[in-house]
């Protein structure tokens, strides 16, 4: 089901004759492998994107939701048809007036990821839990340029749960250069003109499995990697915009 979906937006975004690819890091990419895919979320069409450019090189994607989403008509039971799999993630405030449910967001996680140790998977993972707008940008206090600040506590989780599963981790990079303001809306009207995607295939090390929850070394370990890997990706997305606009576009 989820691959004749993604076919069917391929060939949507086919009909448009003024768009272009420009991709850097597919090689070495295989169906048969488990790989965690973390990625910068800027528009509803980086879901497109995705599925439509790893449909033939990896797993089928499955997105982490947020448990709230099981209940919204229609798409809750979309996302239950297509295997996707449910995070439920409680609060430290929660937790410290429910002490007995420490764990279990864990706990429901690995039971509804279970299904996918017997079948390669891709887990993505929209590390910055939002769509990027400048409004959220200054909300959040930002540090970068074209990002909001990665939530760590979904990968880690991810990672806690099937950490010994993934073969990979795939660091994706998306970004419109010539479509920046609306590319989703461009992107269903025809006039999405440019997609840029880096891929960066990363090996899954030892110490990023850890209980991100309870170990305060590890939080911090952990934090740090991730926010070095997004100032890479500012300065990346930045460099691209930069191109695009000398060459331009």
């Amino acid at each position: 089901m989820m691959y004749c979906w993604c076919e069917g937006l391929a060939m949507l975004l086919h009909l448009n004759p003024w768009l272009k690819w420009d991709i850097e890091g597919l090689e070495g990419l295989n169906k048969k492998n488990w790989y965690l895919l973390i990625c910068n979320h800027h528009s509803w069409a980086d879901i497109v994107v995705l599925c439509v450019l790893f449909r033939k090189h990896i797993p089928m994607n499955k997105y982490f939701l947020k448990q709230q989403l099981a209940w919204v008509p229609f798409i809750g039971l979309a996302c239950w048809a297509l295997d996707m799999p449910f995070m439920r993630r409680y609060s430290r405030s929660y937790l410290i007036r429910h002490p007995e449910r420490r764990g279990k967001d864990v706990e429901t996680t690995r039971r509804s990821c279970e299904k996918f140790r017997a079948h390669p998977t891709t887990i993505v993972n929209f590390v910055e839990g939002s769509r990027f707008t400048e409004e959220k940008k200054r909300q959040t206090r930002s540090p970068y340029k074209n990002l909001l600040p990665p939530k760590a506590a979904g990968i880690a989780m991810a990672l806690n749960v099937l950490g010994s599963q993934f073969d990979k981790l795939l660091n994706v990079t998306l970004c419109y250069p010539e479509n920046d303001k609306t590319p989703f809306f461009d992107m269903i009207s025809g006039r999405l003109t440019r997609i840029v995607v880096r891929i960066n295939m990363e090996p899954v090390a030892e110490d990023l499995h850890g209980d991100y929850v309870n170990d305060k070394n590890f939080k911090r370990r952990f934090q740090l990697w991730l926010n070095t890997l997004w100032n890479e990706k500012d300065i990346q997305i930045e460099a691209i915009k930069s191109a695009c606009k000398n060459a331009g576009h």
